[in-house]
């Protein structure tokens, strides 16, 4: 693998998010932005919630682009968004977004460990309540 998955690069503390479209699109530029993804990859990140709501539960949205996105994934990456008072996932809020872009199968790889770390609620907190980059990519050490 090229780069790291998650860098300070890929992580926006404390955002303030008016809708659902306007965090997938942000989460997925800032892959775009550091060289992960090629721009159209946003559209297919749009496509997927159309499809079905990538809502996690726990106040988390895991926004990804759909089957057919592939061949516009240049690397392997994450971005992690927060939003403290939160955005409207379809009557959900989401606090924590977390961008996905994964080449051939290595996002599953990604996944589970996104699981492991977001299933726990303490974990989503110190998420949100993160003041530096490092604090999150503390969190997520494993997924590098």
């Amino acid at each position: 693998m090229g780069k790291d998955i998650l860098t300070k690069e890929n992580i926006r503390l404390n955002q303030s998010l008016n809708s659902k479209e306007e965090a997938v699109r942000y989460t997925g530029k800032i892959l775009a932005d550091n060289g992960y993804v090629q721009d159209a990859y946003i559209d297919k990140m749009l496509e997927r919630e159309e499809v079905t709501s990538t809502f996690m539960g726990n106040y988390v949205a895991i926004p990804h682009g759909t089957e057919d996105a592939r061949e516009l994934v240049e690397e392997t990456g994450l971005s992690v968004v927060t939003v403290p008072d939160g955005v409207d996932f379809d009557g959900n809020t989401v606090k924590v977004l977390i961008g996905i872009a994964g080449k051939e199968n290595e996002h599953l790889d990604v996944l589970s460990k996104i699981a492991i770390v977001c299933s726990e609620e303490e974990n989503i907190q110190k998420i949100v309540d993160a003041t530096s980059e490092e604090d999150i990519i503390n969190l997520f050490d494993e997924v590098n």
